[in-house]
């Protein structure tokens, strides 16, 4: 209101100069360069030019607890974490220090930033959400100001709405809570994380307004010590990926309001999802009915998940088609893997497909009969025997190798340096960073020399089915683990 009656005098004013005769234009140059510096300044403080991201507690869309499938130990010390806010006056009785911040730990799409909306939600807060390369400038002390005003909009806004108490989110806070004294060429993190820290160690100052600090990040190793010390971060919460009976209740949440055919099966596709994040979860939620869709389907079945859980990890179907002679390499390569697959881990093999995705030209998919989180040397050494299979199935039907396998021999090699550093070779315990590197090379060859030769005598017994099943392949583009395994047993009753 005011800058426009500032303006509107102004123009007055000009007008009275012009038909006065006066000449106006060094007035105007003074009032341009005044508004440039007027906007260089402000962009340099930030403080007009920054808006935090807020969410209003009265959104229907704020997230609860119950909207969030799986992480109950997550939710659990959350929760409560967050009853210090919600009954104040039991934690004072009890003589408890109320919680200055809560640091979300975890891998990219597990729902740190969903979890954060729901404490809010359930403490009925005022939530300002920033991303931690939001406070960082070119400006020397900007970041600091940022710090200091989304602090004081917290308390101001929930002042302002009549709440006790306020959550500020900070996703990614690996970028402003950074070790200090690792930016040598630029101070302004080391400003901004200082100021950080101050704000936290002063929230207690405030009794009408309650404010809690909840961070996130997947690279908690790269905070500083001071800023994850008890008094500031007091809760480390690990935000881990959900196992398969979490991932089955991620998937009943992202499919509860899609249309699902009778022979869609939610344990397989949780059996099927190892290593899937919440946001992996409901990608393939969404794919399966994107598939349903274009293919006019009033129903999404088990056959689109299939192709959605493929297109997460692959990517989307490619144009591109090998000739005749790289298809049948690339199926006999697949079905070297598949057969490989099946000697290691009997019933493990899902599909085996020639359908280009992303940069590979065919693809085994093997579905893990449990989450496992420790591996035995046998297993590892089933996995490299698994791996070079598809190189050794080329030179047993075709007499040679291709590119193909590179990929395949990458993963071999990092299976086994994960061997030789668990002390399950012939080296015994020892430090890969000590290791002579002439040394560990000869040791992962022969590791891998070693199931090549295994895979090698296994498969040359079976070219002929190996060309059978490259041949079906090559014709339906796919085949499932099940029509494998009874070609498997077929053969072996024959050959009894």
């Amino acid at each position: 209101m005011i800058m426009e009656i500032a303006l509107g005098a102004a123009a007055a004013l000009f007008l009275v100069f012009l038909w006065q005769g006066i000449n106006v234009a060094p007035l105007l140059f003074l009032t341009g360069m005044s508004i440039l510096l007027y906007i260089l300044l402000n962009t340099r403080n930030g403080l007009n030019s920054k808006n935090f991201s807020v969410i209003k507690s009265e959104n229907q869309n704020l997230v609860k607890f119950e909207q969030i499938g799986g992480q109950e130990t997550a939710k659990k010390e959350l929760l409560e974490a967050l009853d210090f806010i919600r009954y104040p006056d039991k934690v004072a009785n009890m003589g408890i220090r109320p919680l200055k911040g809560i640091l979300l730990v975890g891998p990219p799409g597990t729902g740190k930033t969903l979890l954060a909306k729901a404490a809010a939600s359930y403490t009925d807060s005022v939530f300002l959400a920033a991303g931690g390369s939001e406070f960082i400038e070119m400006y020397a002390g900007v970041g600091a100001q940022r710090i200091r005003q989304i602090f004081s909009k917290a308390k101001n806004m929930a002042l302002k709405e009549k709440k006790k108490s306020a959550i500020i989110f900070i996703d990614e806070i690996e970028i402003l809570g950074g070790k200090r004294g690792t930016h040598v060429s630029h101070h302004e993190y080391d400003q901004t994380l200082n100021q950080l820290l101050v704000e936290m160690d002063g929230m207690t100052m405030d009794k009408r307004v309650r404010t809690l600090v909840i961070g996130a990040t997947n690279r908690a190793d790269l905070l500083d010590s001071a800023l994850v010390r008890p008094g500031r971060f007091d809760r480390i919460v690990q935000v881990d990926l959900p196992d398969v009976t979490a991932r089955k209740e991620i998937l009943k949440l992202h499919v509860a309001n899609k249309p699902l055919a009778d022979c869609v099966d939610l344990d397989k596709l949780a059996r099927e999802t190892f290593g899937f994040s919440g946001a992996h979860l409901e990608s393939v939620a969404n794919e399966a009915a994107i598939l349903a869709m274009r293919e006019q389907q009033e129903h999404i079945t088990q056959k689109h998940f299939s192709d959605a859980i493929e297109k997460v990890m692959m990517g989307e179907k490619l144009e591109r088609k090998p000739d005749k002679a790289e298809l049948r390499r690339v199926a006999v390569h697949e079905i070297g893997h598949a057969l490989a697959g099946e000697k290691a881990r009997p019933g493990s093999v899902s599909n085996v497909t020639t359908t280009p995705r992303g940069k590979a030209l065919g693809y085994m998919r093997q579905s893990p009969e449990k989450d496992s989180y420790l591996y035995t040397q046998q297993y590892l050494e089933g996995q490299i025997f698994v791996m070079v299979a598809g190189a050794a199935a080329e030179e047993i039907v075709l007499g040679n190798r291709s590119t193909g396998a590179c990929n395949d021999f990458e993963q071999a090699v990092k299976v086994a340096k994960q061997m030789i550093a668990a002390g399950m070779s012939s080296l015994g315990t020892v430090s890969l960073e000590d290791l002579p590197k002439s040394l560990l090379h000869r040791e992962i060859q022969q590791i891998i020399a070693r199931q090549q030769a295994n895979v090698l005598e296994y498969l040359s017994p079976k070219k002929n089915l190996i060309l059978e099943l490259a041949e079906i392949l090559i014709h339906e583009e796919r085949i499932n683990g099940e029509f494998i395994r009874t070609r498997l047993q077929e053969k072996s009753l024959n050959s009894a």
